[in-house]
């Protein structure tokens, strides 16, 4: 065996890559969400490897208050040369497959890391004079304030909580540039044996498809409500009482939390929320169950008491079990009946 050539399996493994660059063409490769009171949905700025997608006219017009640029695609070079950078990559991937010598998968890796600081010194350098280059003249000045989004997490500026984070192209640009440093190592240390590389390429591999899955696909079940933490997204109090609280998570991921079924009510009756009604009808919302550990539960899957007895924190008159045994026990030595998620929500 030619210690010098790459296996059978690297091969596939650098084939698989080219393809998943050719994809980052088409999906965005980083999105900047801002969230605010009055946008409970918040605003998405979807970053393209050639466009920007998402509200960029609203954003637009808000930044405008404020003195900052509009974002024009026209504006940035990096549209033009990018997608040209991606197809190299994935021309190079491909090459470095077909003639299968390690030392391309060398030079390979070396570019991918090298372009991965330059881009993301690019982005941030774009960020800080977005944030800094202010007009003099704007509308609304606060003095000493910059509003440059964070490169990676959460920052608040002003009233906005704004979140920056990788989107599907950037995770597979990620996770391409993971694989090549796996294959890379495992070239240079001329691993022969061939039960421990078959086990190693399987798990690589798998990891690789088992990550990619993630990316393209969104969790949004919750987790838990922070008791003494979180604060109701409607009348804005701390939550206090773990046997009430409500999670309403929309299509595109975010949770709203309420200490109390009724404050759910209210909300999504509010008529500030009218314009997003369409979306917030399609939302999955999770009841904290009245007794036991007090787990989340599915509105779908839960039993839910309407009783007078019942005395949530907004004076609430609403429950949740996570089964009809439970529901059934509390009505024969309490009051009340079991309802519908619907009937609770008119």
């Amino acid at each position: 065996m030619n210690s010098n050539k790459l296996n059978t399996s690297n091969r596939i493994v650098l084939f698989v890559c080219a393809l998943l660059l050719i994809l980052v063409l088409y999906v965005p490769m980083w999105s900047i969400e801002l969230n605010a009171p009055q946008y409970p949905e918040g605003l998405g700025l979807s970053i393209y490897a050639n466009k920007l997608g998402g509200n960029v006219d609203i954003i637009n017009g808000l930044n405008h208050y404020i003195g900052m640029k509009t974002l024009h695609e026209k504006d940035f070079v990096e549209f033009i040369v990018l997608p040209y950078f991606i197809l190299f990559f994935s021309l190079f991937c491909l090459i470095t497959a077909i003639v299968a010598r390690k030392k391309l998968l060398y030079y390979l890796l070396a570019l991918f890391i090298l372009f991965g600081i330059v881009a993301m010194a690019d982005f941030w350098r774009w960020e800080y004079n977005y944030g800094h280059e202010l007009n003099p003249d704007a509308a609304i000045k606060v003095p000493g304030m910059s509003y440059q989004p964070p490169l990676i997490g959460y920052k608040q500026l002003l009233n906005f909580g704004a979140y920056s984070m990788p989107d599907i192209g950037g995770w597979i640009f990620i996770l391409v540039g993971l694989t090549l440093l796996i294959l890379s190592i495992m070239a240079y240390k001329n691993i022969n044996s061939i039960l421990r590389f078959k086990k190693t390429v399987n798990s690589s591999v798998l990891g690789l498809l088992f990550l990619l899955t993630n990316a393209f696909s969104c969790n949004t079940i919750p987790t838990s409500i922070k008791i003494g933490k979180d604060a109701c997204s409607f009348c804005k109090m701390t939550v206090s009482d773990n046997r009430f609280g409500v999670i309403l998570v929309t299509e595109k991921g975010k949770n709203f939390i309420f200490d109390d079924p009724q404050c759910l009510v209210s909300y999504l009756q509010s008529p500030k929320n009218s314009p997003q009604n369409s979306t917030l009808k399609k939302s999955s919302i999770y009841f904290t169950n009245f007794i036991g550990a007090h787990l989340l539960v599915n509105a779908n899957e839960a039993f839910i008491i309407k009783s007078q007895q019942i005395h949530g924190p907004m004076n609430g008159s609403f429950a949740a079990f996570s089964n009809k045994d439970s529901a059934t026990h509390y009505i024969l030595h309490n009051t009340g009946s079991i309802v519908k998620i619907n009937e609770l929500l008119q």
